[in-house]
C-alpha cells in the first residue's frame, strides 16, 4: 500500500513538468496569434485609414530609431512584394481611366486655350506628346496617352494639366506610374511648410509661422496640390519658403527652385547655389535621379545609393517625383504604387522629363488631388488622381497639413503670389 502511494506520487510529479510545459506551449500559441492578429489589424490599418502609417512609423522609430525601423520597413515591403509576385503574377496591367478614342481629343479641347491678355499673343495649345506605353509589350488599354484633366467648374475651359499611367516593370503588373503633365506658362507652383516638417533647423525657422495650408484667397483658381519631400530627420533637406530658410540646404541634393520670374528649375544645388538672391522658394530632394537628360550613376548598377535618405532605392514602394522637361515649360507629377527608385525615374523620363527628382515615398504620403465644388455649396473638396491613394476631401484647404506640400494655380488670371513672397525684379534663370 505504502509502494502505492509513493508510486502515485512519483507519477503526479512527473505529470506536473508535463502539465507546465502544456500550458506555457498554449500561453506562447495565444502570444503568437495575438501578435500575428496586431500586425495584420496594423498592416490593414496602415493600408485604410491615412493617419494610420505615420502614427506607426513616427511612434516606432521614437522607441527603435530611425535606422532601425528603415530595415523593418525594407523588411516587410520585401514580403509584401513576394506575396504580390506570387499570388499576383497572372494579372494583367489595369487602366484607371477612358482614354479618349480620338487622337485629337486633348488637342481640341486645348484648341480653345485663351490669351492671358486682351493684348498678348494667343498661346499655342498644351497638347504634350503622347510618350507612347513603357514598355509596349505589356500595357494597359490607354497607357502612355495624355487625357485632358478638366476644371469641372469651367468645362468648356482649356486644360492646363494631362495625365497618363504607365506600367514600366515587365515583372510586376501592379506596378503602376501616374504622371500629370503641368503647362507652365499657364499655371503657377508654391510651397507650402507644413506645420511639423521640415523641421526648423535654426532659430529663424522656428519662429516662422506655419499656416500649412492652401490661403483661402486662391482658392478660385486652384487646380491641384501634391505632396512635398522627406522630413528634416531623413536627410536634412533644404527648404527656404516666404524669405525664410527653414533648412538650410544641403549642396548635392536635388533642388527644385522658383525664382522671381515664375521660372522653375530642378538640379543640384551646387547648379542654383548662385541664383539665391533671385529664389522665391526652393526645396530640396535626396540626389537628381536625373539631371540635364543623365541617369544618376546610383539607379544604374546597384551601387546602393537610398532614395528615401534610409530605404534602399530597390524598395518596392508607393513613390512620387516631380520632373521638368527641356524646355522648362512642362512640369511633371507622378505618384506610383509598388515601384522601385528606377521604375519611378525611368518613368517620368519616359513621359518627357530630363531632371527627375524623388519626393516622398511610403503608403501615406504620396498623393495628388485636383479640387471641385462640394455638392449643393461653394465650398471645396479634394479628389484623388486615382482610386487607392490616401486623402481627405478637407485635404491642403481646410486640413492643416503636418508635411509640406506643393499646389499649383492658374496664373494667366492676374492673380499675383501670396504677400509673403518677396516682389523682386524679374531676373531669367540659369542656363
Amino acid at each position: 500500500m505504502v509502494q502505492a502511494s509513493a508510486s502515485l506520487r512519483s507519477s503526479k510529479r512527473a505529470e506536473r513538468p508535463a502539465r507546465r510545459r502544456g500550458r506555457w506551449r498554449r500561453i506562447l500559441l495565444w502570444l503568437m496569434g495575438i501578435g500575428a492578429a496586431l500586425v495584420g489589424l496594423t498592416y490593414w490599418a496602415v493600408h485604410r485609414f491615412e493617419w494610420a502609417g505615420p502614427l506607426v512609423a513616427n511612434s516606432l522609430r521614437a522607441v527603435l530609431g530611425v535606422d532601425n525601423v528603415a530595415k523593418l520597413e525594407d523588411f516587410v515591403y520585401a514580403i509584401e512584394d513576394r506575396v504580390n509576385r506570387l499570388t499576383r503574377k497572372n494579372e494583367q496591367p489595369q487602366a484607371h481611366w477612358q482614354v479618349p478614342v480620338a487622337a485629337s481629343a486633348a488637342a481640341s479641347l486645348a484648341s480653345a486655350a485663351p490669351a492671358s491678355s486682351a493684348d498678348a499673343p494667343r498661346l499655342s495649345p498644351f497638347a504634350p506628346k503622347d510618350p507612347g506605353p513603357a514598355p509596349k509589350a505589356w500595357s494597359a488599354p490607354g497607357d502612355g496617352k495624355w487625357v485632358p484633366i478638366v476644371d469641372p467648374r469651367r468645362p468648356g475651359e482649356a486644360p492646363y494639366m494631362m495625365k497618363t499611367l504607365l506600367h514600366p516593370d515587365a515583372g510586376r503588373s501592379w506596378a503602376e506610374v501616374f504622371v500629370v503633365a503641368i503647362d507652365l506658362r499657364r499655371v503657377r507652383l508654391y510651397a507650402v511648410a507644413g506645420a511639423r516638417e521640415p523641421a526648423a533647423d535654426s532659430p529663424e525657422g522656428e519662429k516662422y509661422e506655419r499656416t500649412a495650408l492652401i490661403p483661402t484667397h486662391h482658392d478660385e483658381e486652384l487646380l491641384g496640390a501634391f505632396n512635398g519631400g522627406f522630413m528634416t530627420e531623413h536627410g536634412a533637406y533644404g527648404m527656404k519658403v516666404d524669405g525664410v530658410m527653414l533648412v538650410k540646404p544641403k549642396p548635392n541634393a536635388c533642388t527644385i527652385a522658383v525664382y522671381n520670374d515664375d521660372s522653375l528649375r530642378i538640379g543640384p544645388w551646387k547648379d542654383i547655389e548662385a541664383d539665391q538672391a533671385q529664389l522665391r522658394w526652393f526645396r530640396q530632394a535626396p540626389e537628381c535621379m536625373w539631371a540635364a537628360d543623365k541617369l544618376h550613376p546610383g539607379l544604374q548598377g546597384g551601387k546602393g545609393l537610398k532614395w528615401g535618405a534610409t530605404l534602399d532605392g530597390d524598395t518596392v514602394i508607393r513613390r512620387s517625383a516631380i520632373g521638368l522637361n527641356a524646355a522648362r515649360d512642362v512640369l511633371y507629377v507622378s505618384i506610383t504604387n509598388h515601384t522601385s527608385a528606377r521604375v519611378l525615374a525611368d518613368g517620368v523620363h519616359h513621359c518627357g522629363a530630363v531632371d527627375v527628382a524623388q519626393l516622398d515615398v511610403n503608403w501615406s504620403y504620396p498623393k495628388f488631388v485636383t479640387f471641385e465644388a462640394t455638392d449643393g455649396g461653394p465650398e471645396r473638396k479634394a479628389i484623388a488622381l486615382a482610386d487607392g491613394f490616401e486623402y481627405s476631401p478637407d485635404e491642403y484647404i481646410r486640413k492643416k497639413q503636418r508635411r509640406d506640400f506643393f499646389y499649383l494655380m492658374r496664373k494667366d488670371t492676374g492673380l499675383q503670389p501670396p504677400s509673403g513672397y518677396v516682389a523682386a525684379p524679374a531676373a531669367p534663370a540659369a542656363p
